[in-house]
């Protein structure tokens, strides 16, 4: 993978399937928790700090969110401090969810955990 470059859910399924990529779910955490792609970590816009994100050895950070306009956010200011490879999610966990990919959540109205497959 490329550095600066959007992926298309299918990009990252692949990439996280291969262990050659790292999810980090920029969403506050309610909504990570109410829903979440599997092994996402939260890290949220709000709080986040480049520097605090984890350094790798032969994976790419790969920043994700609602839509796609925070993990955008995520990654230019990442990418503004550090040059390791990075990209984001193009679309979000909507576009994630549009794909039929597989996430974790929550039912509202009963509480329990609702997993619709592992990666």
């Amino acid at each position: 993978m490329n550095d600066h470059r959007d992926l298309t859910p299918p990009d990252v399924l692949d990439a996280l399937r291969a262990g050659h990529g790292v999810l980090i779910d920029v969403r506050e955490p309610m909504e990570f928790a109410a829903e979440r792609i599997h092994g996402a970590l939260n890290m949220p816009l709000s709080t986040f700090d480049p520097a605090a994100v984890p350094t790798l050895r032969d994976q790419t950070i790969i920043f994700q969110c609602g839509s796609g306009k925070r993990s955008r956010a995520a990654l230019d200011g990442f990418l503004a401090i550090r040059a390791e490879p990075a990209a984001h999610m193009a679309g979000g966990i909507g576009a994630w969810k549009q794909a039929n990919l597989p996430v974790v959540r929550i039912d509202p109205a009963t509480g329990r955990v609702l997993d619709s497959g592992a990666l």
